[in-house]
């Protein structure tokens, strides 16, 4: 049940990427070109999904359990050090510069967007050297 759950909802996501613009690379760019052909809209679709995860994470934290999970899934960690902040920077310059962030990404992918070949293998190679360094870390420090 929690696979088609998470397939549903997954597509739902996607779907949504689509309508609003984001899997577009060169609509997200020119809602980064301040000083030249600038478009506003996406600040209502991101506006909009601030809206939505706020009341929806209100309305679900409310349950005792999640519908397709044993226990919720939420991070413990809110301190801001120097991880997240490294991460946000590299998160921007990369969204900054390729007009894709992962969600988006993989479904542009599906629409056979040429620039998202090159994207969405370096972004898999990124996590997965983040997964390494962060586990070299944990050995080191044991």
């Amino acid at each position: 049940m929690s696979f088609a759950v998470n397939l549903a909802l997954g597509l739902l996501f996607g779907i949504g990427l689509v309508v609003s613009g984001m899997s577009d690379p060169a609509k997200v760019l020119n809602f980064l070109d301040l000083s030249g052909t600038w478009d506003p809209s996406l600040a209502f679709v991101m506006g909009g999904a601030v809206v939505t995860a706020f009341l929806g994470y209100r309305l679900v934290l409310r349950q005792p359990k999640p519908l397709a999970s044993a226990s919720f899934h939420v991070p413990t960690n809110t301190s801001i050090d120097s991880k997240l902040l490294v991460g946000a920077a590299i998160f921007g310059i990369g969204w900054g510069l390729g007009g894709f962030c992962p969600g988006p990404a993989l479904t542009a992918v599906s629409m056979g967007a040429v620039g998202t070949y090159a994207f969405v293998p370096m972004m898999f190679l990124g996590m997965w050297l983040a997964r390494m360094t962060a586990a070299r870390r944990v050995a080191a420090s044991a």
